[in-house]
């Protein structure tokens, strides 16, 4: 179940960065601050709801934050057409290991 939470802290952060980037520039739109303020709020009940069910810190955090680094880095190059070179998605991949063995070297 904490990994449930985890996924939707992960999903409200990634939700929340990617308007962020609406609230500046020339195109500034005033509707992306709610947005923006309900999903860090949303994020961070969540990872603590996921915190309360047993998942470690650093696992949890080093899930979230890999995660979100790479889901926003995606949406980035999707949506707002930003580049995204091959040395960047070497370093995603990177990211994606790192993870991945902070989980398998964990205590289960």
């Amino acid at each position: 179940m904490g990994y449930l939470f985890l996924a939707l802290a992960i999903v409200g952060e990634v939700i929340a960065t990617t308007f962020l980037k609406l609230t500046s520039g020339e195109r500034a739109v005033w509707w992306a601050y709610p947005i923006v303020a309900v999903g860090y709020v949303f994020a961070f009940t969540m990872l603590a709801q996921t915190l309360s069910k047993g998942v470690p810190l650093g696992i949890a955090y080093a899930i979230w934050a890999g995660v979100g680094v790479v889901l926003v880095a995606a949406i980035s190059w999707l949506v707002f057409h930003e580049t995204l070179t091959w040395t960047q998605i070497a370093g995603m991949v990177l990211v994606v290991a790192g993870v991945t063995l902070l989980e398998l070297g964990g205590k289960h």
